[in-house]
């Protein structure tokens, strides 16, 4: 690296004590010394690798992933989240061009990492006067360092649950030769990494901050992470490699070597240890599960790690109904969704004597459902929707809803768009009830009947505003999994847990394949309404699309990479 002038991309990170977030980037040409040894620009540096972080409001196409599987349809047609469900992307176009992404993302964190043991403090050492903010830099310093590991080890994360294994590319690689012999690390090699540098990060990391670095990785997104990816490993794609008859490399997405029920036991214990470690710090389930989702969520209590976002209205526009001025519809539920929220006695729909009324179908159901999504006869904004045929936020109206649900969760209805209102947004990318899911999912799988599974299923369903009925002890094996499974699908629906959910249970290809249903509403000439369940949109896919394709562009240029299996 000889050359004088290098371009970097710096995230301002200006940490506003009322906001706690990093601010975009923006491009400042900056001397090799400066951007490599300069204290204030080696702060921007990590800014900028914090900004890799993807929040999921518009993540492709202008689309949340929820539109790429069965949670809900996209209303605008030409967005490139379609192509995920009509079968039409491929190794050489996909939608989600996560590995560009995350490997520019991991380059600048090894880049910083390369250089983080030269940044120059003598201004500060040698200053009798300025000996405290010489200890201060230099413990930031030391942390920063672990903090960039940590962030290496999620981008990782969010490659290997789409490919498979990687590339583990650890250091700078200065010039482009380097990139044209890489190979694909093992699975298993990719895993253990992983969970090596979250080992790393959470013996030296704070568990919280102080409000004005509010938003950064601490020990306990450590241990949230170690969780998440022990459960992915212990999951059946990861271990079922019957979708690929006959791929030679089958540890590149297949794991090997230990019982699933060891998987599972690794998983529960780091999952119990990432519990036990976030509640002794403070971490809680929210008494409100709204309040979850609103403009306070980087202060609720139940909130490990987000991605904040400035003020915008954005969101708003792209969600809001058509009933409503500059609304566009945007994310529509599916009536799949909407089916899997339970009566209010617990029982599933289709029980027998659950109570269930389809022509009053929304009747004491799970207050999730009203809390999440927007139905028929809703309150919103100051009236109540009309997603019946000829109503002000249905059919016929141009880019109405397709199922005849709009979007709730994260959107702020208080926000007056025409006006051009706004308020920040925060992305949640662990919370604590994803750690009781795991727990109960991984607990389940590893000794089926242990009073716990249901202990931790029903502290997220008895939270003050949701208080649904206690889940029976005394299921067998199937049974209880099946819970776990709807419980994990209705409370985190619409925070990007769902895409990949049906990819590691196996379940895609009926779930993904079959029609996407919505609620079709006549009113008739007495004002009773007739709700009528019709395909919305034949889905499709496929085995090969349980792991992306590596883009053709790579193999094109570095034969060394194996493709994944059927593409």
């Amino acid at each position: 690296m000889d050359f004088k002038i290098i371009h970097i991309f710096l995230a301002l990170s200006f940490l506003y004590s009322c906001n706690g977030y990093f601010e975009p980037e923006s491009m400042i040409e900056l001397t090799k010394n400066q951007a490599t040894k300069d204290y204030d620009y080696s702060k921007y540096r990590v800014a900028s690798i914090y900004s890799d972080v993807q929040s999921g409001f518009s993540v492709i196409g202008n689309a949340m992933l929820a539109s790429a599987c069965d949670e809900a349809e996209h209303a605008i047609e030409n967005s490139s989240i379609q192509n995920f469900n009509r079968g039409t992307w491929n190794k050489f176009s996909n939608p989600d061009a996560a590995w560009d992404h995350y490997y520019r993302a991991i380059s600048k964190a090894n880049t910083y990492l390369n250089f983080s043991d030269s940044i120059n403090l003598n201004k500060y050492k040698y200053d009798p006067d300025l000996q405290e903010a010489y200890k201060n830099y230099r413990k930031e310093l030391h942390r920063w360092k672990y903090e960039v590991r940590l962030l290496r080890a999620y981008f990782y994360f969010e490659l290997i649950k789409r490919y498979g294994g990687v590339p583990l590319i650890k250091e700078p690689i200065v010039h482009s030769p380097g990139m044209l012999t890489l190979h694909r690390d093992p699975l298993k090699t990719c895993i253990q990494y992983i969970l090596d540098e979250c080992d790393s990060a959470a013996a030296v990391l704070p568990a919280r901050y102080d409000d004005n670095e509010a938003g950064r990785v601490t020990s306990v997104i450590a241990l949230a992470l170690k969780s998440r990816v022990l459960l992915y490993a212990a999951s059946d794609l990861f271990n079922e490699p019957d979708w690929a008859p006959g791929y030679p490399e089958l540890g590149l997405i297949s794991l090997d070597g230990k019982q699933r029920s060891e998987r599972w036991k690794e998983a529960l214990d780091a999952t119990m240890a990432a519990i036990t470690f976030a509640e002794a710090n403070g971490y809680s389930l929210s008494k409100s599960y709204s309040s979850l989702f609103g403009p306070n969520t980087h202060t609720n209590p139940e909130v490990l790690f987000y991605r904040r976002e400035g003020n915008s209205n954005t969101f708003e526009r792209s969600n809001y109904s058509v009933g409503f001025d500059l609304g566009e519809s945007g994310t529509n539920p599916s009536q799949n969704l909407v089916d899997a929220y339970e009566m209010s006695n617990g029982k599933a729909i289709y029980e027998r004597n659950s109570g269930y009324n389809p022509r009053n179908p929304y009747n004491n159901r799970d207050p999730r459902l009203e809390m999440t999504i927007i139905r028929n006869n809703s309150r919103f904004k100051g009236r109540r929707i009309e997603t019946f045929y000829g109503g002000l936020d249905g059919a016929p109206a141009m880019r109405a809803t397709k199922t005849g649900y709009y979007l709730r969760k994260y959107v702020n209805e208080d926000l007056d768009i025409v006006t051009n209102q706004t308020s920040t947004h925060s992305w949640i990318i662990f919370r604590l009830s994803e750690l009781y899911l795991n727990y109960a999912e991984a607990l389940n799988e590893y000794d089926n009947g242990n009073a716990d599974i249901v202990k931790y299923l029903n502290k997220i369903r008895k939270r003050n505003t949701v208080d649904m009925p206690e889940i029976p002890s005394g299921l067998n094996q199937a049974a209880m999994r099946e819970k776990i499974r709807n419980e994990r699908r209705v409370e985190l629906a619409f925070e990007g847990h769902r895409f990949w959910d049906v990819r590691r249970w196996k379940i895609a290809e009926t779930n993904l394949s079959s029609p996407l249903k919505g609620m079709s509403i006549r009113r008739n000439q007495d004002y009773s309404l007739d709700y009528i369940v019709q395909d919305v949109e034949q889905r499709s896919f496929s085995p090969k699309m349980y792991l992306y394709p590596i883009p053709q562009n790579e193999i094109n240029i570095n034969g060394n990479l194996v493709q994944n299996p059927l593409w």
